[in-house]
């Protein structure tokens, strides 16, 4: 924001739930973040993929499979480049309309993610139990990886796990040499966090990455 600066979600997400404007913005989001992926593959990068979140809110819709198979059709993107996430805590609190839910998105062929996991009421059996690809851990256990105990074996544990049943990890929050060396001596499959890059314009990553 010109006047605001950077705004982090935490704290524009609640207010536009709350005032009813979040399933619009959501939309947009969504069809922005198709446009510009299916720009991506068609322009030398077919590997590129997106990741979009839904709030609460989305899911809750009963026309959200309709939105998603519509953003699919008018962008024209590949199914399989686009991951949608959902938060720990939402999954767990309505297990079964989460499970159905998800299911049908993954038969329209886009890809699920868990984010946040580990922050919430985390079961391991819910893992095994939702039609999921990627578990996302939350940074704070990354914060201190190679530093902390727990945090490591907290770590290596989730990614044992998610191997034995053929969902991959991702962990947030990298931001040293020395979390991703702990990540990679884990096989961790997918990194994310600032020490690769922090968020930027369309036009900014496009002169960076294209």
């Amino acid at each position: 924001s010109p006047k605001l600066g950077f705004v982090m979600p935490s704290e524009f997400i609640a207010l536009a739930e709350y005032l009813g404007l979040i399933n619009e913005i959501g939309y947009h989001v969504l069809i922005e973040a198709c446009k510009r992926c299916k720009y991506w593959n068609d322009f030398g990068h077919p590997e590129y993929k997106v990741n979009v979140n839904l709030s609460v809110i989305h899911l809750l819709q009963n026309d959200i499979i309709d939105t998603i198979k519509n953003a699919l059709t008018e962008t024209e993107v590949q199914p399989s480049n686009l991951t949608l996430e959902v938060t720990e805590g939402l999954a767990i609190n309505d297990m079964k309309r989460m499970q159905e839910v998800l299911g049908e998105i993954k038969k329209l062929g886009v890809r699920v993610a868990l984010d946040d996991f580990g922050t919430g009421y985390s079961s391991l059996n819910h893992i095994r139990s939702m039609p999921i690809d990627v578990i996302k851990i939350e940074r704070c256990f990354i914060k201190h990886l190679g530093e902390d105990d727990f945090s490591d074996a907290f770590v290596k544990m989730v990614n044992e796990l998610a191997n034995t049943i053929g969902v991959k990890v991702c962990v947030e929050g990298v931001e040293t040499k020395k979390q991703l060396d702990v990540a990679c001596d884990m096989k961790v499959c997918m990194i994310q966090g600032y020490y690769f890059g922090k968020p930027m314009k369309i036009e900014d990553f496009e002169k960076k990455y294209l």
